[in-house]
């Protein structure tokens, strides 16, 4: 058994006391509700009768101090750790007059090898079975143990212990589900940051999306995934409240005047891409929705269907964006479908600039036709896409709003854009706007014109969200690093 001493959990603001629980990952993992859940959080363990030369020694190196409960019985330690700090929580969300029962959060955490989505719902009885954890394997090496059994000096296998504990004592259900991983490290971290974040929302009493995402295996690939539907989100007027047009955010946002612009001429392409962020409702500084004679005002590519992802895209995320290209479709719509991608992923860059006070990470969901897409984004500075969209198995050859592989696209404004380049171009734009980026396809569009255009949107509604500035950070950047620089 451990002492647990200066334990905190205080919303909004920082503890003056350490975290200390001698095992230093789990130092690390707690410290995402500092960054994440914006809750100051302090924890102290010490064991009653020190065993092992290192427990409770303050003079030793700093590794042992910090590791000095690496030997303990594990188990114990996550289950004290979870239940004190659940107990905190509960304190401060009965505080919190609209987290009443049956109010839910949920949220999903994009690292570039792993993406986790937990799902937290306030309880009147102390959450038991209903909990759910789906993390393991903790990562794919070593393959003969089942991943990874420590990551640092903690025992991987008591993750759900920590979780299990907490939700117990703070009165709150808590799902845990590993969509993707193949990193140890990054699965666990991805749960802790996924947890505080949707830990933030519950308190705010904001939502993200109604969508739940749960494997039938452990299998680490996206293809195995099913749709469910969650009990109904906290209301939507406190998501309006906090990022929406009337919103402090939304003001502050807009008055940092973020823009970015790129000129790039090759013999390949003659490109001029200028963007606005928080310039318009329709990805052109206008009120005004497209009308056929324009359907994608400020959207002159070359090519109609990669106009309409872009303009889909600044739509959602209430950004304008001017976009000209002069490109050799008469060759093919690889140069444009790159460079243009390129050159708005480069001006997104600079207009995001050091992302300090922003909210950094969010998930959304869209439906255009069948197609049902979510994205999940964290404005990282450490590019990476990983998708499961259906591109392949239809056959069609080309992004055109009809399935078909002909050579003909009279229905369009402008040429034809080839689905290996949709996908080739997502990944640009990622790439050069630094962004990590999951995309998960719920459900496949009867074309790959309809799945492209869900993604445009939820791409779109997540970067709205994710460059929001968020004012009680006060331009502290969103992690335990303190910067995303470096």
């Amino acid at each position: 058994m451990f002492e647990i001493s200066q334990v905190e959990c205080i919303d909004l603001g920082r503890s003056s006391y350490p975290l200390s629980t001698g095992i230093g990952f789990l130092d690390h993992m707690l410290d995402q509700l500092n960054s994440h859940a914006q809750i100051g959080v302090a924890i102290t363990l010490q064991q009653q009768s020190p065993h092992h030369p290192n427990d409770n020694n303050h003079n030793n190196d700093n590794n042992d101090h910090v590791n000095r409960h690496a030997q303990c019985d594990q188990g114990i330690l996550q289950d004290q750790v979870g239940t004190a700090l659940g107990t905190h929580l509960k304190s401060l969300l009965d505080k919190k007059a609209h987290v009443v029962p049956g109010a839910t959060s949920r949220f999903c955490c994009p690292l570039d090898e792993a993406l986790v989505e937990c799902t937290l719902t306030r309880t009147t009885t102390t959450p038991t079975s209903s909990s759910q954890f789906q993390l393991a394997p903790y990562g794919e090496f070593p393959s003969t143990t089942g991943g990874r059994r420590h990551i640092g000096y903690m025992e991987t296998q008591h993750v759900e212990t920590f979780f299990k504990a907490l939700a117990q004592s703070s009165g709150i259900e808590i799902s845990l589900c590993k969509i993707r991983g193949r990193n140890g490290h990054h699965i666990v971290e991805s749960a802790f940051k996924a947890f505080s974040r949707a830990l933030r929302n519950l308190i705010d009493g904001s939502t993200t999306t109604t969508t739940t995402i749960t494997t039938t295996s452990s299998s680490t690939t996206a293809k195995d995934l099913t749709t469910t539907t969650t009990a109904a989100p906290p209301p939507p007027h406190k998501t309006e409240q906090l990022w929406g047009r009337t919103s402090e955010s939304y003001q502050q946002s807009k008055a940092l005047q973020r823009t970015g612009k790129v000129e790039r001429t090759t013999k390949e392409t003659s490109i001029l891409v200028h963007l606005t962020l928080n310039g318009g409702s329709n990805g052109n500084g206008s009120e005004t929705p497209p009308t056929n004679s324009s359907p994608t005002p400020g959207m002159e590519t070359g090519i109609g269907s990669l106009n309409e992802f872009y303009h889909y895209m600044a739509t959602e995320a209430q950004m304008e964006l001017i976009l000209h290209c002069q490109g050799d479709v008469w060759v093919d719509d690889h140069h444009t479908s790159e460079d243009v991608s390129i050159a708005v992923g480069q001006v997104l860059h600079q207009a995001l600039g050091t992302k300090a006070g922003l909210n950094r990470m969010w998930c959304a969901t869209a439906t255009y036709g069948s197609a049902v897409v979510e994205v999940t984004m964290d404005l990282s500075n450490r590019p990476c896409l990983t998708h499961n969209l259906s591109l392949s198995e239809s056959g069609e050859e080309y992004v055109t709003p009809t399935a078909t592989s002909s050579t003909s696209d009279s229905s369009r404004t402008g040429g034809q854009w080839s689905v290996e380049m949709m996908e080739h171009a997502l990944e640009s734009l990622v790439m050069n706007a630094l962004m990590t980026v999951h995309v998960v396809e719920h459900t496949p569009g009867t074309t790959v014109y309809e799945t492209t255009m869900a993604t445009a949107q939820a791409f779109g509604k997540a970067l709205y969200f994710c460059a929001a500035v968020d004012p009680r950070r006060a331009g502290k950047t969103a992690s335990s690093k303190g910067t995303l620089s470096v």
